[in-house]
Parts: C-alpha cells; sequence; structure tokens
C-alpha cells in the first residue's frame, strides 16, 4: 500500500492484507530502532518516524473498514478482535518511535542497554541508490546480493510507494531508498555499491 499524507480518505481493503503489512512494519521498526540505538545511527532513527506514520495510517484506514463492515451487535463483536490487535499495534509502533527519538534527541543510553545490543550479529543500513550505481536498473534476482554480499533487502521506498520483502522480481533504481540487513561488511559494501563507490559486486572468497 502506498503511504498517505495529510489527510486520510476511505478506501475498501483487506483486513487480513492490511493486518499483515502492520505486522511487517513493527518488526522491521523495532530492528531498526535498536540499530539506530545500538549504531547511533540518524537515517535509521528517522525512518523508523517514517515507518510510524505508515503504521497510523494503515490503522487508521483498517478501523475505518472495521466501522464500514459493522451492521449489528454480531458484526461488532466479530470487529472487536480486529480493534484491539489494531490499538495493540499503535502502543508498539510508538513504543519504537519513542526508541528513535532518544538517537534523533542525543540522549544519552545506559551501557548496560548497549551491551545487551551489541550482542547482535546482523546490521541494518538504509541507503539510497545513485545515478552511476550498478546496482539501478537490475532486479534482485539479477544482483543475487543475498549470495554474493550476504545481505537481504529488507524494503525499498520510492517517492511514496513502500516494498517491504521485495521479491526477486522487484528491480532497485535510481533514487531508491533501501534498508538491508546483513553483517557490518556486507551491509558496507552494498552501501558503496548504491553510491557508486563501488563499481562492482564482489564475488564468494574475493574479500
Amino acid at each position: 500500500m502506498d503511504e498517505a499524507e495529510g489527510e486520510i480518505h476511505y478506501k475498501a481493503v483487506s483486513a487480513r492484507e492490511c493486518l499483515v503489512e502492520i505486522n511487517n512494519i513493527i518488526e522491521l521498526m523495532i530492528d531498526l530502532a535498536y540499530s539506530a540505538v545500538l549504531f547511533h545511527d540518524l537515517e535509521l532513527a528517522e525512518e523508523v518516524i517514517e515507518f510510524d506514520k505508515q503504521v497510523d495510517y494503515l490503522r487508521t484506514l483498517l478501523l475505518m473498514n472495521v466501522a464500514m463492515a459493522v451492521g449489528d451487535h454480531e458484526d461488532a463483536e466479530a470487529m472487536t478482535g480486529i480493534v484491539r490487535v489494531a490499538t495493540a499495534a499503535d502502543r508498539i509502533s510508538g513504543a519504537a518511535r519513542e526508541i528513535a527519538r532518544t538517537v534523533l534527541l542525543e540522549l544519552s543510553v545506559g551501557e548496560d542497554i548497549i551491551g545487551a545490543l551489541s550482542g547482535a550479529v546482523e546490521r541494518l543500513v538504509r541507503t539510497k541508490i545513485a545515478p552511476e550505481s550498478i546496482l539501478s536498473g537490475k532486479t534482485l534476482q539479477k544482483l543475487k546480493l543475498g549470495t554474493k554480499i550476504g545481505v537481504d533487502i529488507m524494503t525499498i521506498r520510492r517517492g511514496k510507494q513502500l516494498t517491504i520483502n521485495p521479491k526477486g522480481s522487484n528491480t532497485l533504481e535510481t533514487g531508491d531508498m533501501i534498508i538491508v540487513r546483513g553483517s557490518h561488511v556486507g551491509t558496507s559494501e552494498f552501501d558503496k555499491l548504491a553510491k557508486a563507490e563501488l563499481k562492482m559486486i564482489p564475488e564468494p572468497g574475493m574479500k
């Protein structure tokens, strides 16, 4: 679903589809928020704030559809579970947002928290595809980034359109904002590839 800005207008959506997307975004928000704290990464923190807006949009759209579907007390009872899930999602999203805000506001974080988070093996990085990047115009299937440098593309943000967990048929284009997950080395290599600082994707064994 595309991210909406400003006033939200009703449109018919599948409750299941909406809940699945909310769940996927929240899982990513939590990872991004903790990574932002651990690596003091302002870009990841800003991405959490953007995802929080997306969750709010989806939650509002979901509640609109629930309201439209209620015809009697039986419908109202059946929809109660969906409303509870939407409320819980909003709270979790808000918690991730507040974690990210500690980074943006330059608030100190306890050493014990940093120590607990530093055990994470994988890192998340956000970067933008430059016009000269060899990644631009190629599908994920053709790039084989997981095999070659050990990174997974988590999201592709293209203007207002957001793709979570993209498939092999998805293409990377100039201007796309990408979030990748992987080792420190792999994510660093992807960042350089995206910015055209690295002109060739390393093959396994070249490192």
